[in-house]
């Protein structure tokens, strides 16, 4: 993480927020430290010493035997906490003689001030600012240290014998000036601080740039692409190895005086450098030079500018293209249009799309392509034949071709893919006129024989420079508005927006996150009880999905929705989560503890498994886990897009083998009553989103009631999902559903949870 541009202190104490920039502040202090301690400890050695023989003074009188053994232990202290700092290697270890010199100090002088002498008052003052501001512990250890010394001495000189008339205003002003001492504590550890941050981040800063300038030092002299540094007047600089190795020899061996001698036009020198100027780089530059051999060469240049010593420079990478532009011409002879439709093929409409771009850079003009891509188009090939499917496109073909206008172009990139390019002005405007135009024509019906064909089309639409300014780039923008357009419904336009390729690279994310999830055994189930509303007991759980994320910790199902629309993904994230609830239904049961009935939420994809239920069925076998303790759960998307006749024998044999099937979400999506009669449903669960606003609104309440009716007179359990309230519990009691989910009764909870939870099950009053 890049460094912040202020430190981050505490607002008391005024020492680092984060205690490894504290450990490091204090670590890179602590020879000075030690130094400064060190003195500290012999000035108190010497002078308790000094003072000692000054106290002999009073040899015979009580204050001689207060003074001396007083004096000896601070002389002792200090030379004990001198040895032992002789010994720190660390902060810690130097603070804990800095402490202990401290609270061996403080009562020995607190003795010493109850003579009352001269100096008893000044050294009740002093010694609190020295431990405050002249020994460097940590902030809570001086206000500790600080304020115990202030106390002790302040005991020492108010106690025995002294005028309690001047006893608080003495203890008055030792807490002023202990407050004092603390604010000017924190303000001098704030300015050190501050100044070991500016000083550490100056140094860094400094190594960087030292670094990087070895590191462009090093690359300019051994990347293998030709490089050239000149001046603005065209007088060569320095090139790299690669750039000698290229140009056949050295530039002063040849005599050249100027970049502009290698230009085979020296006008491509002024347009490079105008294009340069405009916006500081330049990429893609084509243009010709000559060799040292005399040969010519078609090259690329990308250029940016750059100050050298305050002098502006330009550095110059060449990619020879000469080979490419051959290979390209020989492909435009031998392949530039698609057989079935006549139409620029791909390889034609890249290089011709490419020129377009770099026109339109030069030009400062834009550019927007479509792509074109005809909606179901497989169905007209299996209904019909690829003979009908050959004439619906070269039909496509023939009215994209009478839509271009001059400039304009139209190809087909493969299979049922168009793209259209529109250039001048307005071309956007144009461009969305003309892709209105498009899927009217496009959806003309075309005769073919005797058969009429009809089809629709979907359009992707990205504009240079708005979008990008690489073709590919602009390639892939319009290709995931086209996604959109189709995703929106078919048979229409979509404008690319930035949005689109963040959710695709966020897709991509949340794909690989899941994937190395699977890997690392992340995708667990959590379990929420299924609660009898009548009797209060537990039932049974669902199992849900979990990701168990190292950063981000338990992530539901909708922080991952996007890598479920992966088939292969969602297939495996199903298998996992059965593998893994047949394992704890088995645990639970070889322990005794009677877990009900597990629901398990099979998705829609996973019916597209060969043989889906006795896959099921081998995986519970396995795992030892009598039958009926599964139920599968499905939603009503499990009906569409895929034969009746395949979901309803994969539902049978669940159903033939004792395993109850839930439908899902119900209310919510496309099932009908029909469904019901078809397929061997045993619980419908009302969705959450009835359940929700039950108390507030009547129109969810009607629908709730209506579902627990149509269940009952099925003879089908009704379960009611997301119940938060006792209030909801009770009127879907009092309406007959005879099952809850939800909140109310307890979360989603981790499999090892299960156990305490059955054994502590209290049902709450309904």
């Amino acid at each position: 993480m890049p460094e912040a541009s202020s430190p981050s202190l505490t607002l008391f104490g005024g020492e680092f927020s984060a205690s490894d920039r504290e450990a490091a502040f204090q670590a890179s202090r602590l020879p000075e430290t030690l130094r400064h301690v060190r003195l500290l400890f012999l000035l108190s050695a010497a002078l308790n010493i000094l003072f000692l023989v000054s106290d002999w003074r009073f040899f015979g009188t009580p204050q001689f035997h207060v003074a001396v053994p007083a004096r000896l232990a601070v002389v002792l202290s200090a030379l004990l906490c001198l040895w032992l700092l002789g010994r720190a290697s660390d902060f810690r270890q130097a603070q804990r003689a800095m402490i202990l010199w401290e609270w061996t100090t403080a009562p020995a002088v607190a003795g010493l001030v109850s003579s009352h002498s001269e100096i008893a008052l000044f050294a009740v003052l002093l010694l609190p600012s020295i431990y405050y501001l002249v020994v460097p512990t940590a902030f809570r250890w001086a206000v500790v240290s600080g304020t115990a010394c202030s106390i002790m001495l302040l005991v020492g000189y108010t106690y025995p014998g002294r005028d309690g008339s001047t006893a608080f205003g003495l203890v008055l002003g030792v807490a002023i000036l202990n407050a004092a001492l603390i604010l000017a504590l924190i303000r001098s550890n704030r300015l050190r601080r501050t100044e070991w941050f500016v000083s550490e981040a100056l140094r860094r800063a400094h190594g960087e740039i030292a670094e990087s300038k070895a590191m462009f030092e090093t690359m300019f002299k051994t990347v293998p692409i030709p490089l050239v540094v000149v001046r603005m007047d065209g007088a060569i600089v320095d090139t790299n190895e690669a750039g000698m190795r290229y140009f056949g020899a050295h530039w002063r061996a040849l005599g050249i005086q100027s970049i502009d001698e290698i230009y085979v036009d020296p006008s491509d020198r002024q347009k490079f450098l105008e294009m340069l100027k405009r916006s500081g780089h330049v990429h893609d530059f084509e243009t010709t030079i000559r060799l040292a051999d005399g040969s010519v060469r078609n090259v690329l240049l990308a250029g940016k500018l750059l100050e050298l010593g305050g002098v502006p420079h330009i550095m110059s990478a060449v990619v020879d293209i000469t080979d490419r532009k051959a290979a390209e011409a020989r492909s435009w002879r031998a392949a530039g249009h698609d057989a079935l439709t006549d139409l620029p093929n791909r390889a034609l409409f890249q290089s011709r799309f490419e020129l377009e771009l770099a026109e339109a850079e030069r030009q400062k003009a834009a550019v927007v392509l479509l792509l074109i891509d005809l909606d179901d188009f497989k169905v007209v090939n299996d209904t019909h034949g690829h003979e009908a499917g050959d004439a619906l496109l070269r039909a496509a073909a023939e009215r994209l071709r009478g839509m271009a206008q001059a400039g304009d172009t139209a190809a087909r990139l493969e299979g049922d893919e168009f793209a259209f390019v529109v250039t001048g002005d307005n071309s956007l405007v144009r461009a969305r006129m003309l892709a209105e135009r498009i899927l009217g024509e496009i959806g003309r019906p075309v005769q073919h024989g005797a058969v009429t064909l009809s089809c629709h089309a979907s359009i992707g639409i990205a504009r240079y420079p708005a979008h990008d300014d690489k073709p590919a780039d602009l390639m892939k923008d319009a290709g995931l508005a086209l996604s959109a357009a189709k995703a929106s419904g078919k048979n229409r336009v979509a404008l690319y927006s930035p949005d689109m390729r963040l959710r695709i690279e966020h897709k991509a994310s949340v794909v690989q996150g899941i994937q190395e999830a699977l890997q690392r055994g992340q995708i667990v189930p959590f379990y929420q009880p299924k609660i009898d509303l009548v009797s209060g007991c537990v039932i049974g759980f669902e199992a849900l999905a979990r990701w168990r994320h190292p950063r981000h910790g338990i992530l539901t199902p909708s922080a991952f929705s996007s890598a479920l629309e992966d088939p292969e993904l969602s297939v495996e994230i199903g298998e996992t989560m059965l593998r893994q609830v047949g394992a704890d239904i088995h645990r639970w049961l070889s322990q005794n503890v009677d877990c009900g009935r597990v629901a398990v939420n099979l998705s829609s994809v996973q019916f597209n498994w060969v043989g889906l239920a006795n896959r099921f069925l081998n995986i519970l076998r396995t795992a030892d886990v009598p039958r009926e303790r599964l139920e599968v759960e499905i939603t009503e998307t499990v009906f569409l897009g895929r034969s009746t006749a395949h979901v309803a024998k994969a539902l049978k044999q669940f159903h033939d083998s004792g395993i109850r099937i839930a439908l899902d979400d119900f209310g919510t999506g496309y099932a009908s009553l029909i469904h019901l009669k078809q397929f061997p449903v045993d619980d419908i669960k009302i969705d959450q989103s009835f359940i929700r606003d039950l108390e507030t609104d009547s129109d969810n309440a009607a629908i709730v009631l209506a579902l627990i009716e149509l269940g009952a007179s099925l003879g089908m359990t009704v379960v009611a999902e997301g119940v938060e309230t006792t209030a909801q519990a009770r009127f879907l009691k009092s309406k007959g559903c005879q099952q809850a989910q939800g909140n109310l009764f307890a979360a989603p909870m981790p499999a090892g949870n299960v156990p305490a939870f059955l054994q502590g099950w209290t049902a709450p009053p309904l």
